[in-house]
């Protein structure tokens, strides 16, 4: 089981040029990716995006592609050629201009600087097999941060779940004694309007029946403990779990909310509450889920 928060970094040199990817992943329902790169390397958008939906199901991810020229000092960057080229250009518009040209070691620095600011980037063919195999690193450590983030997801949802199960089986105790509880109130209510019937009397049985029908939450229970046992196995695999969790919780939430409508008892009411709270948590939690 995976989070769906998860950040990886890695580069890769193609030639001259320092190539970096990022890609960093949040909570979201569906997978939204937006991928930010190169003017010139557009087209490599599709493949990473093939390959992000091969290791990726859900999350909003941000994919960040970078290059620059490699080398730690600017100098190592420099491109002569280019600089030489800008120099003419601007000594030939001053002649035109009429205007006094002089190269300064300041000036030759900005047009450096120029250069390699402009300095054009390998075509996407060439580069895109190195490119890829940055991402690829770069999403191995997104994933296993995500690995590593569900694990942690899975301890917490394990101990929600046990609270759960402790929760229906204190509920299961009280739904026991429910209809006998009721036809001793019943007998009880009657006596006290001095209406002189036993537990013989059709009206009784039939009124004492149709409350047991009302009432009856064992179908109820026996679904809710069938969906933990469940919910247990979600939190064993490893692949994405997510939406069939959130889909399965919705099914917990609507069984208890009939057991709520059903329960005359205050002790069973209490239960439910305590039930649903819990659940709640749980959902949230789930939401971080892949």
């Amino acid at each position: 089981m995976r989070s769906m928060t998860g950040y990886g970094r890695a580069s890769a040199l193609y030639e001259n040029f320092q190539i970096s990817v990022e890609v960093r992943s949040v909570n979201r329902k569906n997978l939204d990716a937006i991928v930010t790169i190169p003017r010139e390397w557009q087209a490599l958008e599709g493949s990473i995006l093939s390959a992000l939906k091969e290791r990726v199901e859900r999350g909003r991810v941000v994919i960040l592609v970078q290059a620059q020229p490699a080398g730690d000092r600017d100098e190592e960057a420099f491109d002569s050629a280019s600089v030489a080229s800008l120099v003419e250009e601007f000594r030939t518009l001053s002649e035109s201009l009429n205007a006094p040209f002089t190269v300064t070691p300041d000036l030759l620095l900005q047009l450096a600087l120029y250069a390699k600011k402009n300095q054009s980037l390998p075509d996407p063919e060439a580069v895109e097999k190195t490119l890829l195999e940055a991402f690829q690193r770069s999403l191995a450590f997104m994933v296993e941060m995500r690995e590593s983030e569900g694990l942690k997801l899975a301890a917490d949802l394990k101990a929600r779940a046990e609270v759960l199960r402790s929760l229906i089986a204190a509920i299961e105790g009280y739904a026991d004694g429910t209809v006998a509880r009721y036809r001793e109130l019943l007998l009880q209510r009657l006596r006290q309007g001095s209406l002189d019937l036993d537990l013989d009397d059709e009206r009784v049985l039939k009124e004492i029946a149709l409350f047991s029908d009302r009432c009856d939450i064992s179908e109820e229970i026996t679904r809710l403990k069938s969906h933990l046992d469940q919910l247990g196995q979600f939190l064993e695999s490893e692949g994405p779990v997510g939406r069939r969790t959130d889909f399965l919780l919705q099914e917990m939430n609507r069984e208890i909310n009939t057991i709520g409508s059903k329960s005359n008892d205050i002790r069973i009411s209490r239960q439910v509450i305590a039930f649903k709270n819990e659940l709640e948590r749980l959902r949230e939690q789930v939401a971080n889920i892949e």
